[in-house]
């Protein structure tokens, strides 16, 4: 699987219901999807991701499973996702084999180095801006460090954490390939248009 140039990325919220938002996500035209709850168990995972998965390949997006190499693998998923704390991507590459799509979150350029080496796709950098989407131990980076991540590592760069319709073009003029929301889209009262909008101004 092969990443768009471009895209938006549509990230499950943990309140609502994963398959349904990833529907409206894809129907406002956003590229992938990734799959992200905390809280449920392997069995919640695993049904859901094979309904989501289903609806990506209809609308040929990428699918993508956050943490949970296990579920990626058990799906032939088109790539998980990774944080700092979870498997290195050296060894997730090692289990998902080549042509699986792996990112990283990272939040500096070292990271970002490590990364590439360890054999990452791509790199999700923030958080850029304030967000209450997910609790936070350190402040947000900014803009500025963005085209230092993609510099450093090489790769497309995904920007994530409190983006929205009123900053991301400031984000993608900072040098970044990507962007992915949750509450941008799973908070709009029409999460479809919503998506639509942030598309549209990703390809501005």
């Amino acid at each position: 699987m092969i990443l768009p140039r471009k895209f938006l990325c549509v990230i499950t919220d943990e309140h609502l219901c994963p398959v349904k938002l990833a529907g409206m996500a894809l129907d406002g035209g956003a590229r992938m999807v990734q799959l992200r709850r905390k809280t449920a168990s392997g069995r919640e995972l695993y049904e859901w991701a094979s309904r989501i998965q289903e609806l990506c390949r209809q609308r040929d997006a990428v699918f993508i499973v956050n943490d949970r190499v296990d579920i990626a693998l058990a799906m032939h998923a088109d790539g998980v996702h990774l944080g700092q704390d979870d498997l290195p991507a050296s060894a997730a590459r090692s289990l998902l084999g080549p042509d699986t799509i792996i990112g990283v979150s990272v939040s500096s350029a070292a990271e970002a180095e490590k990364a590439r080496d360890d054999g990452a796709d791509y790199i999700g950098a923030g958080h850029i801006f304030p967000t209450f989407s997910k609790e936070k131990t350190s402040p947000p980076l900014g803009t500025a460090p963005i085209r230092e991540i993609a510099k450093a590592s090489g790769l497309p760069v995904v920007a994530i954490g409190g983006i929205n319709m009123d900053n991301l073009r400031k984000v993608m003029a900072a040098g970044a390939s990507a962007v992915a929301v949750i509450s941008a889209v799973s908070g709009a009262i029409d999460p479809v248009s919503a998506t639509r909008t942030l598309v549209n101004q990703i390809w501005q």
